[in-house]
Parts: C-alpha cells; sequence; structure tokens
C-alpha cells in the first residue's frame, strides 16, 4: 500500500473485511469531487471524469487487487467487479450486527 500518506480513507484490503466502510467513504469522497455518477449505470462520463474516478479507485485499493484488476479502464467495471467479489460479505456482516 504505497502512498498510504497521501490517501483519504484505508485501502480495500484483499480480503475485503473493510468492505463496507470503504464502500461509504469512496461514495462520499467521489460525491465531493462531483465523480460519484462515474460508478452508476447508464451516466454519461468524460475521458476526464473516468481517468480520475479510475486513479482515485485504484489508490484506495490493496496493491494484490491492483494487479488483479490491471486491465480494467473503466471506474463502473471496476466498482462493479469489487462488488462482485466482496458483496456477499454484506450478508455476512449486516446479520451480526442485527443480533448485536
Amino acid at each position: 500500500m504505497a502512498n498510504i500518506e497521501n490517501q483519504k480513507f484505508i485501502a480495500l484490503d484483499i480480503s475485503g473485511k473493510n468492505y463496507l466502510s470503504w464502500v461509504l467513504d469512496v461514495k462520499l469522497h467521489l460525491s465531493a469531487n462531483k465523480l460519484r455518477h462515474t460508478i452508476d449505470e447508464d451516466n454519461a462520463v468524460s475521458n476526464e471524469e473516468c481517468a480520475a474516478a479510475l486513479i482515485f479507485l485504484r489508490d484506495h485499493i490493496d496493491d494484490g487487487l491492483k494487479y488483479e484488476y490491471l486491465i480494467v479502464k473503466n471506474p463502473l467495471e471496476l466498482w462493479q467487479n469489487l462488488n462482485d467479489r466482496f458483496e456477499h460479505l454484506k450478508a455476512v456482516v449486516l446479520p451480526k450486527a442485527l443480533n448485536d
């Protein structure tokens, strides 16, 4: 995790253990920078917005994940790939939290 001093929040761990908080942090940061639409389906995104969002996402994922998704050049595609990979964690974490 190079550039940790430049990160706004902790990068997504390769295990996904911080996925739920990471998703919230990413959405908030992209919204604050008027880039939230880059991870929404069916939105027109300029090349500059696409590049800025992709750089941000890649800066905030584990190096192993960066390497695994090296060829992904669209922030929406990267977002969906990560969601597909870690979405199951919501089912594990949320019911436990409801019982606490």
